[in-house]
């Protein structure tokens, strides 16, 4: 059944064609310059055909929750996954949404000088001017009333949100949201999964922000638990409307 993605538009894209590719569990929501979508389907369609062909070799690859070495002649999208599991602690599917969205969005910057890429919270952004991401956090009263901006100097990079309490993905903590940047989604993606996986109250904000300053490759983290909310790095935040 198709779940509603309300917190899509709150990456404003404002100037850009939208359109979405959904291939089995990837659900992408695109935004760029002119519609790509025939090209952004069948690059999906490839790297969902690489991960499958590299999992029915290696089924471990799809079920380990710790990190776990792809080898040198794997292919690139598996051994981007794989270091950023190496980095974080957890296992290489944790990074799975980010790099699907990060391996696609590069094959759309040649037809297109911005590319905004959604799947399940996980961001891959490349941008002419600033853009503002508001941070959905479930029933946080935060949620929707706080974002950030992203400097188009800095991008491409990418912005991955994982949460305890949203959504079906897997998570030991109870933060309503983690969000990571990096200009490595892969990593991103890991990061935040890690990341929330500790935190589990308001106490333990301080942990993840210990965690996070630890990675490296990291540009910024937030973490939001019911009306709390830690930041570390270069991230300055605003107010945003939902």
């Amino acid at each position: 059944m198709y779940q509603s993605r309300t917190y899509r538009q709150w990456v404003r894209g404002e100037g850009l064609v939208s359109f979405m590719i959904v291939l089995g569990e990837t659900d992408l929501y695109i935004r760029t310059s002119t519609d790509l979508s025939t090209i952004a389907r069948d690059s999906v369609t490839r790297y969902r055909n690489i991960l499958k062909s590299y999992i029915k070799e290696h089924p471990a690859f799809a079920t380990s929750l710790v990190p776990l070495d792809a080898g040198a002649d794997a292919p690139l999208i598996v051994c981007d996954m794989a270091a950023a599991a190496a980095k974080t602690g957890v296992g290489p599917m944790a990074s799975v949404a980010g790099a699907i969205a990060r391996f696609v969005g590069q094959e759309l910057l040649p037809h297109s000088p911005e590319v905004i890429i959604e799947n399940g919270g996980d961001i891959y952004i490349k941008s002419l001017e600033d853009r503002t991401v508001g941070i959905y956090a479930g029933n946080s009263p935060l949620s929707g009333n706080i974002g950030f901006t992203i400097k188009a100097d800095d991008t491409p990079l990418a912005i991955c949100t994982s949460s305890g309490t949203v959504g079906h993905s897997l998570s030991y903590g109870k933060a309503d949201a983690v969000v990571a940047i990096s200009k490595s989604a892969s990593l991103a993606d890991a990061a935040a999964t890690a990341i929330g996986n500790i935190v589990k109250t308001a106490n333990d904000i301080q942990r993840g922000i210990d965690m996070a300053a630890g990675i490296d490759g990291l540009s910024g983290v937030v973490i939001i638990i019911g009306d709390k909310i830690g930041v570390y790095g270069d991230i300055e935040l605003c107010r945003t409307g939902k």
